[in-house]
């Protein structure tokens, strides 16, 4: 059963958390990604995991996406993050550099047509494909289906299961489900 939010945003964190906490033990999918700027939807998620045999992994922005040189995400926060079991991915997201797959594929140049394909079903399925790449590229999770959550803006308002897979093979990625996201956005 897919949840329906009315409206876009962080209020609708820990019902999402809970939705892929739900997914998680029902289903057996030991990996879980998470998308966090700040620190504070990942921090609920160990909240909520903590105790399970659980791969939670949380990605952040790259260092520089919102100003050169800086990460949201405090040295403080990701320790806090890390010593409470999660892993903690800082990376380049994958739909900036997406262009030479899309190339390969169509001969196709515009970098942005996935991520605004994407957005289509809303913010937070673009995230979840996006973390989940990220995630995979790095070696933080395996090439099969893992539990996404992701947000529109801040906090987490989409739950999705993805068979993972790494960005060089973005059109082999799988969104299976979509357990929760917003009505509008």
């Amino acid at each position: 059963m897919s949840v329906w939010f009315e409206k876009a945003g962080k209020q609708n964190t820990e019902e999402a958390l809970r939705i892929a906490y739900e997914a998680f033990k029902e289903r057996g999918i030991p990996h879980v990604v998470v998308a966090s700027t700040f620190g504070d939807t990942g921090l609920k998620a160990c909240e909520i995991f903590e105790g399970e045999d659980v791969n939670l992994v949380v990605v952040t922005h790259n260092v520089g996406f919102r100003e050169p040189g800086r990460l949201e995400l405090t040295p403080e926060r990701r320790q806090e993050l890390e010593d409470r079991g999660a892993k903690v991915y800082t990376g380049t997201m994958v739909f900036r550099n997406i262009g030479t797959a899309i190339r390969e594929l169509q001969h196709y140049s515009q970098q942005d047509l996935i991520a605004n394909t994407l957005r289509l079903f809303g913010q937070g399925i673009k995230v979840c494909v996006e973390i989940v790449l990220m995630a995979c590229d790095a070696g933080l999770i395996p090439p099969e289906d893992v539990i996404a959550v992701a947000g529109t803006a801040r906090g987490a308002d989409t739950v999705a299961i993805i068979k993972a897979m790494p960005s060089n093979k973005l059109f082999s990625l799988k969104v299976r489900e979509i357990l929760a996201k917003p009505r509008d956005w």
